[in-house]
């Protein structure tokens, strides 16, 4: 029985799901969600979770496990998903780990890194400016400080610029000279960068195209009023990491008046490529992974043999 786990990544809207449904049914595996967006129940629209059809063909963790009011750190997945591989090879089916939240694969292959605590007063700065000055200005200074980090965020993810800015301002030392310091080798821990697909595509176009489909297809399936939902509870925040995913925040932003409904198709579509741009990057970081084109027309053959050769 093949058990050995296989982590399949790809930029939003790559073909992931579809890539793992192939590779379900040539073998008993499960799947192990590798997305921050997913873990929140209420947000299905916009995240483009998996049908009540798909994950009753295979089962699905590491979905619905927070409420949107709720943060899930790095930290938390790593040990979550190491428990369920061993769960899944333990029931002898392999495990499946798909995504396309790298900071996570990251965490996963290399370990966590031993990061400096908050600092609450310069966090508390870093706010008082970001009121001031903006995000993107703040981002713009974290690009001259930690331009590898920068480089991975946009220009609005308040949390992690935050979280950059505040490590630089307390240490002295960009974040990702500790992401650089591995705490665990390779060869200790039985999930590796060289057992991971990546789905890219060989024309950017392509992506856009799928993009831009699958986000029109949310808009109409009713992603304004799934955030309208969310947002009569009455106890959630454009702030919180649930509402800054791509698609809740310009819905949110839509849904104060800051502008009309084109505008935020336009805004949202914009946003996600943005998103697949960063996903790509952290990527082409990983030497170790393999390589299907998403756009070729055999690309969910070439996954299914690549998983077979992993095995």
């Amino acid at each position: 029985m093949i058990t050995t786990p296989l982590c399949l990544a790809g930029p939003t809207a790559s073909g992931k799901t579809a890539a793992a449904l192939a590779l379900a049914q040539r073998g008993p595996v499960e799947i192990i969600s590798v997305d921050s967006a997913l873990v929140y129940r209420g947000m299905d629209i916009g995240t483009a979770k998996p049908t009540a059809a798909e994950r009753a063909a295979v089962p699905h963790h590491l979905i619905d496990i927070r409420d949107p009011q709720q943060a899930y750190s790095a930290a938390e997945f790593v040990a979550d998903a190491t428990r369920l591989v061993a769960d899944i090879q333990a029931r002898g089916k392999r495990p499946l780990l798909v995504g396309g939240t790298m900071l996570y694969f990251k965490a996963l292959f290399d370990g966590l890194d031993e990061m400096p605590p908050a600092d609450p007063q310069v966090r508390a700065r870093i706010e008082a400016e970001s009121r001031e000055r903006g995000w993107p200005a703040l981002h713009a200074e974290l690009a001259q400080a930690d331009p590898a980090t920068a480089a991975r965020l946009a220009p609005h993810d308040a949390q992690r610029i935050q979280r950059a800015l505040e490590v630089w301002r307390v240490t002295g030392r960009p974040l990702s000279a500790f992401h650089a310091t591995k705490k665990r080798a390779q060869s200790d821990h039985p999930i590796k960068a060289t057992a991971l697909i990546s789905l890219e595509p060989a024309h950017r176009a392509w992506l856009h195209e799928r993009i831009a489909a699958r986000f029109e297809a949310m808009l109409a399936d009713g992603l304004v009023a799934e955030v309208q939902a969310l947002r009569a509870r009455g106890d959630l925040t454009p702030d919180l990491p649930s509402m800054r995913c791509v698609g809740y925040r310009q819905t949110w932003e839509h849904l104060d008046g800051a502008f009309d409904g084109a505008e935020l198709r336009d805004r949202g579509i914009f946003a996600t490529r943005q998103l697949a741009k960063r996903q790509l990057t952290w990527l082409r970081s990983m030497p170790e992974r393999h390589v299907v084109a998403c756009d070729a027309p055999d690309a969910l053959e070439r996954v299914v043999a690549l998983a077979q050769e992993l095995a």
